[in-house]
């Protein structure tokens, strides 16, 4: 397929802090056969004050009464676990991709050498950020959760003029709500973006299940983006919006075979796999009973009957009226 979708699964901060299970996640990953699996690089220092509050769906899913300070604290990955994570990522065949917070964490993502970078929902206002991952020249996927469409053009323009091309460029719609409702989701969105900023665009999901980010692949999205864990009912701020590795596996093979589905070329016509169907479905005209030489084909002796090897009854007008040159016994083709 010339152009396909790629599916960038989040682990995000799932892993809870702990090397083993970001480890499974890459292994989940792989499993399904995602193009990225993608972690969070950040210091909670330099990403959030301490005096921050937790957003209603992290105080929610989350069992204590840290602040984000302290909440973001527990979750960092340090530098060497980035490291070990991108060598067990490429034993196991998949790519590793990673979203900084701050500037300092793009500057370190850059130097570890990832060929595509992704701007979060809250940082589509930082114009600090925005430069900073432009200067580096390589493939951006931007979300704009809370962003209204201007927020979303002066932010596609910053980067256009901090040196990006458009073609470098996808932006994903998305709703930062974890986990969104239907009603919230405003899909077509998606394709508004894309027409009026003549850029790729794509989906980043935080609804429940998987039949969203698949409309999406069928509306024309290039990028999807969703949320996975090992257990949903792991206690963590992201856990509950997130796909079980079951999940991620069935979403990954329906847009491939949505992919399919609308790969071709647009032209109605008979496909290959259908036309060896196109004689045993389609009908001919055929005698209802027997019929002697000389007598006039009329309704009440000729009908329409499989498979479709004679005279096609859209020539029925043209049969009607014509003469017998031959007996015919009853289904027999007729012939003229």
């Amino acid at each position: 397929m010339k152009n396909k979708v790629l599916i960038i699964a989040e682990a995000g901060v799932n892993h809870n802090g702990s090397m083993n299970s970001a480890k499974e996640l890459i292994d989940v990953a792989a499993q399904a056969k995602v193009d990225f699996i993608k972690f969070q690089t950040f210091k909670a220092s330099k990403t959030v004050t301490k005096k921050a509050t937790r957003a209603g769906y992290q105080d929610k899913n989350t069992q204590n009464k840290d602040s984000q300070y302290q909440m973001l604290k527990k979750l960092e990955l340090s530098e060497d676990m980035h490291e070990e994570l991108i060598l067990y990522c490429k034993s196991k065949g998949i790519k590793f991709l990673s979203t900084g917070f701050d500037l300092d964490s793009l500057e370190f993502l850059n130097n570890l050498g990832i060929e595509l970078f992704k701007i979060p929902s809250g940082e589509i206002t930082n114009l600090p950020y925005l430069r900073k991952i432009a200067s580096f020249g390589k493939p951006v996927v931007m979300s704009t959760g809370m962003a209204n469409f201007d927020e979303v053009k002066d932010a596609f323009k910053i980067l256009i003029d901090a040196g990006l091309k458009k073609d470098e460029i996808s932006i994903v719609h998305c709703n930062t709500e974890y986990p969104t409702p239907m009603e919230d989701v405003n899909l077509k969105a998606m394709n508004y973006i894309g027409n009026e900023l003549n850029v790729k665009f794509g989906y980043s999901d935080h609804t429940l299940g998987i039949e969203v980010p698949i409309a999406a692949v069928a509306l024309g999205a290039t990028v999807i983006e969703k949320h996975f864990t090992l257990d949903r009912n792991l206690p963590g701020p992201d856990h509950r919006a997130s796909l079980e590795p079951s999940e991620l596996m069935d979403m990954v093979t329906s847009i491939r075979n949505i992919e399919l589905a609308i790969s071709g070329s647009g032209v109605k016509e008979p496909s290959k796999s259908e036309l060896k169907n196109k004689d045993i479905a389609r009908k001919s005209i055929v005698a209802s009973r027997n019929i002697g030489t000389g007598e006039t084909f009329t309704v009440d002796n000729i009908t329409v009957k499989r498979p479709g090897n004679g005279i096609n009854p859209m020539l029925w007008d043209e049969v009607i009226g014509e003469i017998a040159k031959k007996n015919f016994s009853e289904d027999d083709f007729i012939e003229l």
